[in-house]
This record gives C-alpha cells, structure tokens and sequence, in this order.
C-alpha cells in the first residue's frame, strides 16, 4: 500500500511539474520595430555590422603584415600556443581599445598589442550606409606558420 501511495504520488509531482513547465510563457525577444536607425547606428560598440571591417588589401594581407611584423621576444623560442587579441576598428577605420584576451606570456602579448596597435586603418564596417565601430578579435598562432 505504501509503495502504491509512493507511487501515486510521485506521478502527481511529475504532472505538476509537467504542466507547470508548460504554461510558462516563452521569452520574447525585444522590439526592436520601434527603435529609430540613427539610435541603432550611433550606439558605442558593434559585435558586426552589415559590412565588416577590412584590412587594406584583405584577410591575406593581415596575415602577412603579422608574419613581417611581429618579432617573438628573447628566450620566447620555446612558446606555442596561440595569444587572441581584441581591438575595436573606429568609424575612420583606426585601431583602438587593443587589449590580450588569452594571453600566452607577458613578452608575447605586449608585441601581440604592439604589432595590433601599430597596423594600417582598415576600411571601417558598416550599418545602414554608415560607418560604425565594430570589436574584432583576432587569433594570432605562436609561432606565426608561414601559411598563416
């Protein structure tokens, strides 16, 4: 008998539950409807834009102004892994905000931030016909392959 109430019991639960978990409303993402697009293109930061940001001359000749500029620093011979920089691209296409997310050591990530801050303007993104700021983030190998 006690083993049948158990069970009763714990089926009601698992109805309550049930149910419950049912009737909860889903979230509704926001409306955005209303929003005017100059509100939408003079916000701070953009994660991306109807054009991204590009470096001049493209994704190929980012990688090889990496290869010819980035030095490994004394006794940093020995490091792999991979360091991961973010950088914001401003509306005129420069280069700010430069700072190491994942790091591999001190020396290494000054000359990731170095070499970063130092780059060309790249052509800034876009949104509805305006250049916007846009946060970047880029994956820089240690050592630099030469097919990078």
């Amino acid at each position: 008998m006690k083993k049948l109430l158990f069970i009763l019991t714990t089926l009601l639960f698992l109805f309550v539950i049930g149910t419950k978990a049912q009737t909860t409303s889903p979230s509704k993402p926001p409306d955005t409807s209303k929003t005017n697009i100059k509100e939408k293109v003079e916000s701070p930061n953009y994660a991306l834009g109807e054009h991204v940001p590009e470096f001049p001359g493209g994704i190929d000749k980012f990688a090889r102004y990496l290869r010819k500029n980035f030095r490994l620093p004394d006794g940093a011979e020995d490091i792999k892994g991979r360091v991961i920089v973010s950088f914001v691209i401003e509306k005129d296409g420069s280069v700010t905000e430069v700072k190491v997310t994942r790091g591999l050591s001190s020396d290494i990530d000054k000359e990731a931030i170095r070499v970063i801050t130092a780059c060309p303007k790249w052509h800034p993104g876009n949104q509805y016909g305006k250049p916007v700021r846009v946060a970047y983030s880029v994956p820089i190998p240690i050592p630099i392959p030469v097919d990078f």
